[in-house]
């Protein structure tokens, strides 16, 4: 395999990887009542009050949150399903890079950029909306981690990006990947 069809394979596997997670993320934002219900139930079960009381508190407030809302006032929980439609959206941005990866390389940095957002406005808006700091940082580690295949993708194009250029004698037309 050259070290162009290596970099393209690679380059495609961390994407279709980002996009399979960025999927799963906003799929499950639609049924958010049900998962919560579920995992207060699962956690019960493990004997999670016991060993974990500060996360089955957090859990519980939560729930009970969730289960007002969507009993009272359904429509507050529409914002999560825009949360889930905007994941999908983005998910969709990442076929550009996926089939041609050095002219769209943008859309990659822009998913870097949106990762390291992800901790400021964790830091910002996890006080204002009372959310303990602890979840604040798993919510910053989906910006951390979401950021690692992007890093390693963009580093990836680059290289093709300097494959390619090298490959073209000076005055000539790169060829379409």
């Amino acid at each position: 395999m050259s070290e162009r069809a290596a970099l393209l394979k690679g380059i495609r596997v961390w994407l279709a990887f980002f996009v399979v997670c960025l999927v799963l993320s906003g799929v499950t934002a639609f049924p958010l009542v049900h998962e919560l219900r579920w995992a207060d139930e699962v956690l019960r079960s493990l004997g999670a009050p016991d060993h974990l009381p500060g996360l089955m508190e957090w859990i519980e407030r939560v729930r009970n949150g969730l289960d007002t809302a969507d009993a009272d006032h359904p429509f507050l929980l529409y914002g999560t399903d825009w949360l889930a439609f905007a994941h999908l959206v983005i998910a969709v941005a990442f076929l550009g890079p996926y089939r041609d990866p050095v002219r769209n390389v943008w859309v990659v940095e822009f998913g870097l950029i949106a990762c390291a957002g992800v901790v400021p406005l964790a830091l910002i808006c996890g006080p204002i909306r009372g959310i303990p700091f602890w979840w604040s940082v798993i919510d910053m580690a989906f910006g951390v981690f979401g950021a690692v295949p992007l890093y390693v993708v963009r580093k990836k194009i680059k290289r093709l990006e300097a494959l390619a250029e090298a490959a073209v004698p000076a005055g000539a037309a790169a060829p379409a990947p």
